[in-house]
């Protein structure tokens, strides 16, 4: 569609000029010049929004999820308890976690 709408403007922009006669210019006349600006400015727009590209649709993204750290590894083991000689006189038990 669009690619039509440029095509027609394009079509009756050179058809608009090869149809067209010379004129002498003359200095004391302003009103050419001021229809040929507003005529430039409405071809320009017409093919600008013609050409013009739609914005690109958004992206969304999902929400951040917060995951908890997995509880630590812990349990419990008995460690010997020695007495002053040196022999073992029982067991405590330790809590050791990773």
């Amino acid at each position: 569609m669009k690619k039509a709408v440029v095509a027609v403007g394009l079509a009756l922009a050179l058809f608009s000029g090869s149809t067209m006669t010379a004129s002498p210019a003359r200095a004391d006349d302003a009103g050419a010049a001021v229809a040929a600006g507003i005529g430039g400015l409405a071809v320009g727009a017409i093919v600008g929004g013609a050409l013009a590209r739609p914005a690109p649709a958004p992206v969304y993204y999902p929400a951040p999820v917060y995951v908890a750290p997995p509880p630590p590894r812990c349990w419990v083991e008995q460690v010997p308890v020695f007495d002053e000689y040196g022999y073992p006189a029982g067991y405590r038990p330790r809590r050791i976690c990773q």
